[in-house]
């Protein structure tokens, strides 16, 4: 195999060491699952997109974290889309990206160095917490809901998340990819943590993906559809959220931190 192309991007910030980093690696065809596997464990960021042109602003795209393939990334995408925008003609003002499992994913220019994802709503169902997910967290939620791969605990302020200091071997036994924490927001609607043991990844500084669920949540709790959000990770992450029908809307920045390449050459499988 040739030598691949490597990028690294914060996502859902406006500066550089700020938000989610992303690994973007575009390619001619997918690699083998082992090899894309081992990539991302070697870039060692929450999420490695791999992304593969399909035709003028067409693409195919997956995600893998340091330990396994994810159904759904949204800091990723809006990282890949961030440098592929900056590829394509001023005249493409939206890319289309097809997944395995998660349908077909838009993401369109909103202005300089930002953009809106479009991904499908996640509708919350109603769960209970386990005595594990107490124990982890060292507290009884106000409530807690199921959506198709995280669980979401719902604390009653802001600085109940701020100081929340999970047991991560205990989160790591919830059979889930991950637990969301959120709560009201003093600044913004509401604010929120994502830790993902199971994933090898402790806590996430921003999830797109976690904001489909939060999203549809807070819309109807609060009887709005356009809410503003932050993740409250040592990092920080600030996203412009939207409810539409069956879909959620989010918008936030990216900038380039790296470029290098890959030499895989001497990988077989």
């Amino acid at each position: 195999m040739q030598s691949l192309p490597l990028y690294q991007v914060d996502a859902f910030t406006a500066r550089l060491f700020g938000g989610n980093p992303a690994a973007v690696v575009p390619c001619p065809e997918f690699p083998h699952p082992k090899l894309m596997q081992q990539i991302a464990a070697e870039n060692n960021l929450s999420e490695t997109a791999f992304v593969v042109a399909k035709g003028v602003g067409k693409f195919a795209i997956r995600w893998f974290t340091p330990n396994r393939e994810v159904r759904l990334c949204g800091h990723a995408t809006l990282a890949a889309a961030h440098l592929l925008f900056a590829a394509a003609p001023r005249s493409v003002d939206e890319l289309s990206f097809t997944t395995k499992k998660a349908g077909k994913l838009k993401v369109s220019r909103a202005s300089k160095n930002r953009y809106t994802l479009d991904l499908p709503a996640d509708k919350p169902k109603k769960g209970k917490a386990s005595k594990t997910l107490r124990k982890a967290l060292g507290l009884a939620p106000l409530a807690v809901y199921e959506g198709t791969d995280d669980l979401l605990v719902v604390l009653s302020k802001e600085s109940l998340v701020r100081k929340l200091s999970p047991n991560f071997e205990q989160l790591g036994r919830i059979k889930r990819r991950g637990v969301i924490v959120t709560a009201p927001g003093k600044k913004v609607d509401f604010v929120s943590r994502c830790f993902y043991p199971r994933y090898g990844i402790l806590e996430d500084p921003v999830t797109g993906s976690a904001h489909t669920l939060l999203t549809p949540f807070w819309a109807k709790r609060l009887d709005k559809k356009r809410l503003k959000a932050e993740q409250i990770s040592e990092r920080l992450g600030s996203l412009q959220c939207q409810l539409k029908g069956q879909r959620v809307l989010l918008t936030g920045g990216a900038k380039t931190y790296l470029s290098g390449q890959i030499f895989p050459d001497t990988i077989q499988y």
